[in-house]
């Protein structure tokens, strides 16, 4: 029998993943051969560290050995986002709120800092804070307009007047490179 299909994986997981707090962003089921691998990426409203990623991958691996997911043998990953992944949802503006975006919009692309997010209107307005000649400024965009928007990996400090105008933690980018490297881990499963 195959491995598990990305909708059988996800109905499995959505609710057990839910209840430990976080969500199933997406599956991935790739054929590698005699052995398949399954990646689950999963994302919280704060984020995910390694260790929450090797809690989950225990939760994961107990409830596909416990379904009928078939006999091939597979390698299970489980993954946070990583700072490559669009941002699609508030909870993915609200945990980028200070950080530099590339945010696209069928008018045009612009690069600024994330700031608020007002999800009482609808539809739901995020605050780019542009640089500008004068200083940086504040762009509201709703979200229906943004086509794509990506948060880009800063090797600077950012402008002061930046992180305070998107009221971001004045720590948001490090003294050197920061990571772009999502939390990783994985299981042998031969089932």
């Amino acid at each position: 029998m195959p491995v598990p299909t990305r909708e059988q994986v996800m109905a499995l997981l959505t609710e057990p993943v839910r209840r430990d707090g976080a969500e199933v962003e997406d599956v991935e089921v790739t054929a590698a051969g005699a052995k398949s691998v399954v990646r689950v990426i999963l994302d919280a409203e704060d984020g995910l560290s390694l260790d929450d990623v090797v809690e989950f991958t225990d939760l994961v691996s107990g409830v596909l050995d416990g379904a009928d997911t078939g006999r091939s043998p597979y390698t299970l990953e489980v993954t946070s986002r990583g700072v490559d992944r669009p941002l699609t949802l508030p909870r993915h503006w609200r945990r980028a709120r200070g950080r530099r975006a590339e945010v696209r919009t069928d008018e045009e692309t612009l690069i600024g800092r994330v700031g608020g997010l007002d999800t009482a209107q609808d539809p739901a307005v995020v605050d780019l804070v542009v640089p500008g000649r004068a200083g940086p400024a504040v762009r509201p965009i709703t979200l229906d307009r943004v086509v794509r928007a990506v948060v880009q990996v800063e090797f600077s400090k950012p402008d002061p007047r930046e992180i305070a105008l998107s009221g971001g933690p004045a720590d948001t980018a490090p003294d050197g490179p920061q990571r772009a490297v999502p939390g990783t881990a994985a299981k042998e499963k031969d089932k």
